[in-house]
């Protein structure tokens, strides 16, 4: 199949968010800030300087500077360039060959280019947990929250929020700090996701975030 054409929509704002079943508040000495997928390949299927890539990349390097402020992991899941077909297994029925041989388009697009001290882990499936070492990671660094922006949202975004909460890591998923193949996709992901998870702006993370670290500073 590989990626559709993808058109421009709006990014949903606060007033599209569905209701969250989790009344969880988000703490910067327990969360994790995961980038998923947003690689030139992906990225570059959306219509470029238009609505959501625009607000997508903005929202993300936004909470990647608070998370590198606050001293929250960063971490970037990446698909791999020229998998073979065995390690690709039936997401090769559905979505093809994946990425090619060119590490370019393998590549963390530049704005949010990976610094020092962040971590790349390979993501050979949706699921940023699966066949990775994310979990190893968060446990190691003592981390049972895990805020989740990138593409796409009712693919990678929403199978890792599910399986985060499967396994007692609070997922965050920023609802302007994600984006899909369509708007109609884009809202049944969220909708999917507050079932098991918090669904917020960025800006309300943002805030939320550095509130619970006021108190500590004053």
């Amino acid at each position: 199949m590989g990626l559709p054409v993808i058109d421009a929509y709006p990014m949903p704002d606060r007033s599209a968010l569905p209701r969250s079943c989790a009344l969880w508040d988000v703490d910067p000495e327990r969360a994790a800030l995961l980038v998923h997928d947003m690689q030139n390949h992906f990225v570059g299927a959306f219509p470029p300087e238009r609505s959501p890539v625009v607000e997508l990349v903005e929202n993300i390097a936004a909470l990647r500077e608070v998370a590198g402020t606050l001293g929250i992991p960063v971490v970037f899941s990446a698909e791999p360039a020229g998998q073979q077909p065995d390690k690709r297994g039936l997401v090769a029925d559905v979505w093809g060959p994946g990425i090619g041989d060119d590490p370019e388009a393998a590549a963390i697009i530049e704005p949010l280019a990976p610094r020092p001290g962040e971590h790349l882990l390979a993501n050979v499936r949706h699921n940023a947990f699966l066949r990775s070492h994310l979990g190893r990671l968060l446990r190691s660094e003592g981390r049972d929250q895990l805020i989740i922006c990138g593409v796409y949202a009712h693919l990678g975004v929403l199978l890792t929020a599910a399986d985060a909460f499967m396994n007692d890591i609070q997922p965050f998923v920023v609802a302007d700090a994600v984006a899909d193949f369509s708007a109609e996709e884009h809202a049944m992901a969220l909708r999917w996701a507050a079932h098991s998870g918090k669904v917020c702006t960025t800006n309300a993370l943002l805030r939320d975030l550095l509130l619970h670290r006021a108190p500590r500073d004053a």
